[in-house]
């Protein structure tokens, strides 16, 4: 009798391994955001945690539909922006690429405390080499004004997600959170940052009624200004900040416009922002003091009464996002309202 048993109980356990067995095929399934994944074998460890490493989606892009891994292991973000609206979303990548010059100062300390490994780049270069001895499992980035030959190579080191978006907040972040399925946590980074934009809004209306601001690039051999309806940061200051543009330049749609000193009458603004514009081995010095030494500037009304502010090229070009945005909202108020 204890020899029946204990055959059928040998029985019973092969017959349960096959079983175990043919349940850890491959399966697809479907995650909380309703992106196809497909599930190689799922295997267990001793302590009987899931190797989720292996899975993959299929998520759209700026260039069509791409196989990206579920859960990365070594993400890569080419955008210094992006790499923040992931942090604030709960989402850490491996490693951000960064350009020093152009980097708002409150980064890298705000990535070391998250664990985030920096690797310092030139600006408007892409080193692939660089990038594979990375060894990335995905790359992120925006591709928004991308080659379709740069996404290619980017294609051959790792499954690349070209973000069908620019780096603005409003536009990126969403689709950012329908990658990672973190669209709840988005809404709520959105709507906390839009109330503390409305405030700032209104404070700034009722400091300035009508008056005008305008933000001027001084370059090495030219001047710009910022067009209000050019997009990019054009959004976060005529925009969300609903600064006054001057009347003059009230159409403009190109993001920085070139002009000569001698439209500064005809633009007239009661106060300015003046960008004195930051790039690796750029020398705007000349140009600076040409414009403060004409009497064309000095005539200006926001010059006279001393209503013109300092911006740094990286708080308004790289140094956005839920925590950036933030600090430039405060600094613009505390120089226009009293």
């Amino acid at each position: 009798m204890k020899v029946r048993i204990k055959g059928l109980g040998i029985l019973l356990l092969i017959a349960g391994l096959l079983l175990a067995a043919c349940s850890g095929g491959a399966t697809e399934e479907t995650d909380a955001g309703g992106t196809a994944v497909a599930g190689t074998e799922v295997t267990t460890g001793a302590e009987g945690a899931v190797n989720v490493a292996d899975e993959t989606k299929v998520v759209h892009d700026q260039f069509g539909e791409v196989t990206i891994p579920a859960h990365p292991q070594n993400l890569v973000v080419l955008n210094s922006i992006y790499a923040e609206y992931l942090i604030e979303m709960g989402i850490t990548p491996q490693i951000v690429l960064y350009t020093p010059e152009v980097e708002a100062e409150y980064r890298p300390a705000y990535f070391k405390e998250h664990g985030v490994q920096i690797i310092e780049i030139e600006q408007y270069q892409m080193n692939y080499e660089q990038l594979l001895a990375l060894s990335p499992d995905m790359l992120l980035t925006a591709g928004e004004g991308m080659e379709q030959s740069v996404y290619d190579e980017l294609s051959k080191i790792a499954p690349t997600v070209a973000l069908d978006s620019n780096s603005e907040m409003t536009r990126a972040m969403p689709k950012l959170a329908a990658i990672f399925d973190k669209s709840e946590k988005a809404t709520s980074i959105l709507t906390e940052f839009d109330e503390k934009a409305k405030q700032a809004r209104e404070k700034i209306a009722a400091a300035l009624g009508n008056k005008t601001v305008l933000v001027l690039r001084v370059e090495h051999d030219r001047y710009r200004f910022m067009g209000p309806k050019g997009g990019n940061s054009s959004i976060f200051f005529y925009n969300t900040l609903g600064l006054n543009s001057p009347e003059a330049i009230k159409d403009s749609t190109v993001w920085f416009n070139p002009f000569s000193l001698e439209f500064l009458p005809e633009m007239s603004p009661d106060y300015i922002f003046l960008e004195d514009r930051t790039l690796k081995g750029y020398d705007t010095k000349q140009s600076m003091e040409n414009l403060k030494q004409s009497k064309l500037w000095k005539n200006l009304e926001a010059v006279k009464n001393d209503h013109v502010f300092p911006l740094k090229t990286s708080e308004f070009t790289s140094g956005v996002g839920p925590i950036g945005s933030v600090k430039l909202m405060d600094y613009v108020v505390e120089k226009l309202v009293p």
